[in-house]
């Protein structure tokens, strides 16, 4: 590609925009709890058919604050926090151990609007991760013996041979929690609430956890 060119396809992406007319977002649209305001965005957003509402990005850091995020899924949220299921000895898995805190971030495209968690995280009990574990498909659950997550192979071979041994091993008998696979809560201590609006002029209402427990609302400049 040419000096030309390349300088094009930078203009044509730094003028890609969009302009957000939907309804706004008010103070006294929101539940004090963010736990209930979260509940009420996620079924509008599944009631206007956003794919995969439950896909966020997860973004954790080393223990010298090297940065890191990929696409989870949420597979729980109360009022303890939001839960996702990992492999512990994956990339992510050693981050938020070492270092247990981590942010979230849902984006549904289709209704303009974002979510931003930010809190502490905790490793949720065996029981919950097996009660997870054995609600997922059959292979879904051999898939997390087949591989360990975020380490070197050789091949994709490998990763093929070991399920085909696995789905035999396991053919007539229960597949077992792994010892190395789980759940992680993020426990927030600040939940914003965004909303696309003309001019980047959004809306954006943050709940911030108090000493006392309790959950201040501010708006914050977009």
């Amino acid at each position: 590609m040419n000096d030309t060119n390349t300088h094009q396809q930078r203009l044509s992406i730094a003028d890609l925009r969009r302009e957000y007319s939907l309804e706004g977002l008010d103070e006294g649209d929101l539940d004090p709890s963010p736990f209930r305001q979260f509940e009420r965005w996620f079924r509008q957003a599944m009631d206007a058919q956003v794919h995969e509402t439950n896909a966020m990005t997860l973004a954790t850091a080393s223990r010298d604050g090297a940065p890191s995020a990929r696409i989870v899924l949420l597979k729980g949220m109360d009022d303890d926090g939001f839960v996702f299921f990992t492999n512990y000895e994956s990339r992510k898995g050693a981050e938020l151990t070492e270092n247990p805190r981590a942010a979230l971030v849902f984006y549904w495209a289709e209704i303009t609007r974002q979510v931003r968690v930010e809190g502490d995280v905790a490793r949720v009990s065996v029981e919950e991760s097996a009660a997870y574990f054995t609600s997922r498909s059959e292979l879904s659950r051999l898939g997390a013996w087949t591989s360990r997550q975020s380490s070197v192979i050789p091949n994709r071979a490998q990763l093929d041979s070991t399920l085909a041994e696995l789905i035999d091993r396991y053919r007539d008998a229960e597949i077992p929690l792994p010892p190395y696979w789980g759940g992680f809560r993020l426990v927030p201590h600040s939940v914003e609430f965004w909303h696309g609006r003309p001019n980047r002029l959004h809306d954006r209402l943050c709940y911030t956890r108090e000493p006392d427990s309790s959950w201040s609302i501010r708006r914050l400049s977009p």
